[in-house]
């Protein structure tokens, strides 16, 4: 049952959040005929839903689990040095300025995708393998179709700032430290260093 659930809030908040993937002309044709609030509002709820049926099917899947492979140990710690820069990235995408964003316009995308490879090659029960694998494969199509259309970031002022790139790789390193030393072994149960 963990496993509908969480198959079922997948097709909801990925499917919510891939719109824009085969093209941008059916997210705008879907915000014309709704109207903007509307769209979001119905954007919102359905992703909430969508989440809070991921983390309660994925929570029960893993009461159960079904194991598909059994990860070396060694791929933990590369997972937890990915996370690292999947953080880093993550904080690329709010601190202003920075010469990340401006040259991978889209890093929280990346972002997304290094935390779903890093997590697929440490985990190996089916339900890791469709959460993490969805996610990745979702990143993978979400960043193709972003740089296709080239969206600018539109930096306002002078752009990037070496100040602005320093601010990103602290708050990165940080938010790092704080998620692998303390809040996952809260949030999931799992500490990323145990073997």
């Amino acid at each position: 049952m963990g496993m509908l659930i969480l198959v079922a809030g997948l097709v909801l908040f990925l499917g919510m959040h891939a719109t824009r993937i085969p093209n941008d002309q059916r997210r705008s044709g879907m915000i014309a005929r709704l109207g903007k609030n509307r769209y979001r509002t119905i954007y919102t709820v359905v992703s909430i839903i969508g989440l809070v049926l991921v983390v309660y099917g994925y929570g029960q899947a893993r009461l159960d689990p079904v194991f598909v492979w059994s990860p070396p140990a060694a791929t933990r710690h590369i997972a937890a040095l990915l996370m690292l820069f999947s953080m880093i990235l993550l904080a690329a995408s709010f601190v202003p300025s920075n010469h990340l964003k401006a040259k991978l316009q889209h890093p929280m995308t990346l972002s997304v995708k290094l935390w779903a490879f890093a997590h697929l090659i440490a985990n190996g029960t089916l339900a890791d393998i469709v959460l993490f694998g969805s996610f990745l494969v979702w990143a993978i199509l979400t960043f193709k179709s972003a740089r296709k259309r080239a969206i600018p970031m539109g930096f306002t002022g002078d752009g990037p700032t070496k100040v602005g790139t320093l601010m990103t790789v602290v708050v990165g390193v940080l938010a790092w430290l704080v998620f692998a030393a303390w809040l996952h072994v809260h949030l999931i149960g799992v500490s990323p260093f145990s073997r």
